[in-house]
């Protein structure tokens, strides 16, 4: 795993959410509820997942972050995401939108498109389809996969910072992190990852437990981005499949210590 942050600054960032153990509120998707709150709970994090539009107001007053994710949507979940992200806007909580199948079908974009106009999320991570989709609605994608590399959406996701003043992350072979000027990388994580359902979705989560304990969220998201791939790359050394991927992603997320990032930069 490669990363252009330092090991110092990375581990500094999960000695803190460790030591912090922020309440990162999720409003996710029914496929990857337990496989969020598990990563969340390995590094450290305290997760909650809640999307009931009566209790917003009261949740988003003690949570660190933040989550926004459009994977299972519904009228009444969109209500709730849109009740939520005003709260948290107004207490300057870190608001991270993750618009899965943005592209896919009109509804999806303009769902994600109308969370960020009234929300203005801190983060948007997506796949490389999926952030070209919120800044040209003539990009398809292909459900929750994306169907362009994460090299193709640089430029859209620079824009699109640009626009939203929100970070932008494209998760892929390479993720990329920008703030419309800047650009970060992680170089790294297994081709086994796209394998085990939610893993883009858990690196949301992640960057949440990030953004509730860094005021960076350049740093937020690069140090969750690098967690996700250094954990995804020693799983796989000794996964057999998919099944056992995901077991021994959490377990190597929950190990990670001060040492795996001591040989200077990543």
């Amino acid at each position: 795993m490669k990363t252009t942050i330092s090991s110092n600054v990375l581990y500094a960032a999960i000695a803190d959410v460790r030591a912090k153990s922020p309440l990162v509120h999720n409003i996710t998707n029914y496929v990857v509820m337990n496989n969020s709150a598990n990563a969340l709970l390995a590094v450290g994090a305290s997760p909650v997942m809640a999307h009931w539009v009566s209790e917003m107001e009261e949740m988003t007053s003690i949570a660190g972050a933040l989550v926004l994710n459009i994977g299972t949507l519904d009228d009444a979940w969109i209500e709730g995401m849109l009740a939520a992200g005003k709260s948290a806007m107004r207490r300057g909580t870190p608001i991270i939108l993750d618009p899965v199948g943005a592209g896919a079908t009109s509804q999806r974009t303009e769902a994600a498109m109308k969370i960020i106009e009234e929300c203005h999320p801190t983060i948007i991570r997506g796949n490389a389809s999926e952030i070209m989709a919120l800044v040209d609605a003539g990009v398809r994608s292909k459900g929750v996969d994306s169907s362009a590399s994460s090299d193709d959406a640089v430029e859209s996701a620079r824009r699109l910072a640009c626009e939203t003043g929100a970070v932008v992350v494209i998760s892929g072979e390479t993720d990329y992190i920008t703030n419309g000027k800047d650009v970060y990388t992680v170089v790294g994580g297994s081709p086994l990852m796209t394998s085990v359902t939610g893993m883009g979705c858990t690196s949301t989560a992640l960057v949440g437990a990030f953004a509730a304990v860094q005021p960076d969220p350049m740093v937020a998201a690069t140090a969750a981005m690098a967690v996700m791939s250094l954990a995804g790359e020693r799983a796989a050394e000794y996964s057999r499949g998919n099944g056992s991927m995901q077991v021994n992603f959490l377990d190597e997320l929950y190990n990670l210590r001060s040492l795996d990032f001591a040989r200077g930069d990543m």
